[in-house]
């Protein structure tokens, strides 16, 4: 598998696109939407169903869907006169936010249709979700043969992470399976680089684990990495003390005790 393109630093303020590409879309940790190189505005999109229908083909990435499926998904409770009106007004919307200079009935350059399929034209758009994604299947794909490679993939997905996907849409029916989704992902793309780092960086392998159980306390394995990572800094009692904190952690939240994996690190610790 060819390794991605250059993934850029989600620290690009609002009038720096992440990427070259016609259109990036940052949805990890926050919202924005760059068009040739230009923000767009939030007050663009004029209204909610506009920016759903959008964000909701972001999740799409290279699938078309029907209108109906479209709707049946984002306005269930709709009756069909209703969401059949409600789709039209927000796709003219969603294109006008997108493409406000687009001639009248020429067909958008972003959100494309095929008959009666729509979807976005991922050819011309670079999104963090996809860039993420994309740099975990390069890393896997050369973990076996250049370990050195790899670290630098996963470094890059981890960066890529800077929060929940669409973090306003984190209750919606048609969002919450992909935040859960690249939540999962990014935690174990943070968990397996850590693990790759505790001898080589242990410093950076307790940054990893630390920022993996700030959003998820019960991610066991960054438990047994982060103990591992303090006895390679030559920091047993830290070590111990994770252990601890592990332990405690566990029984309160899920009320079972450490699995016997995390237990044989504590022994190990003790023994050393």
């Amino acid at each position: 598998m060819p390794a991605p393109a250059p993934l850029p630093h989600l620290a690009a303020t609002a009038a720096e696109p992440p990427s070259e590409a016609p259109l990036c879309v940052q949805t990890l940790g926050a919202f924005r939407v760059w068009r040739d190189g230009r923000v767009v505005d939030a007050g663009a999109w004029e209204r909610d169903k506009a920016l759903q229908l959008f964000q909701f083909l972001l999740i799409q990435r290279r699938r078309q869907l029907d209108k109906l499926q479209i709707v049946d998904r984002l306005w269930p409770d709709a009756d069909p006169e209703a969401a059949d009106r409600d789709f039209k007004v927000a796709l003219n919307a969603a294109l006008k936010a997108l493409e406000p200079d687009r001639p009248a009935r020429a067909e958008g350059r972003f959100i494309r249709r095929s008959g009666m399929l729509y979807g976005l034209d991922m050819d011309l758009a670079w999104v963090d979700a996809a860039a993420l994604e994309g740099a975990v299947a390069a890393a896997n794909a050369c973990l076996s043969t250049d370990i050195d490679g790899a670290i630098i993939l996963l470094r890059e997905a981890a960066l890529l992470y800077a929060g929940d996907f669409l973090p306003e849409r984190r209750y919606e029916d048609w969002a919450s399976g992909e935040t859960e989704r690249l939540q999962a992902l990014a935690l174990g793309t943070m968990t397996r680089l850590a693990g790759l780092l505790v001898d080589r960086n242990p410093l950076e392998s307790l940054h990893l684990t630390q920022r993996v159980l700030e959003i998820d306390p019960v991610w066991e394995a960054a438990w047994r990495i982060q103990m591992e990572a303090h006895l390679a800094s030559g920091n047993r009692p830290l070590a111990l003390r994770s252990w601890e904190r592990c332990l405690a952690v566990m029984r309160r939240e899920i009320g079972l005790d450490p699995l016997p994996a995390t237990r044989a690190v504590h022994d190990r610790i003790l023994a050393s």
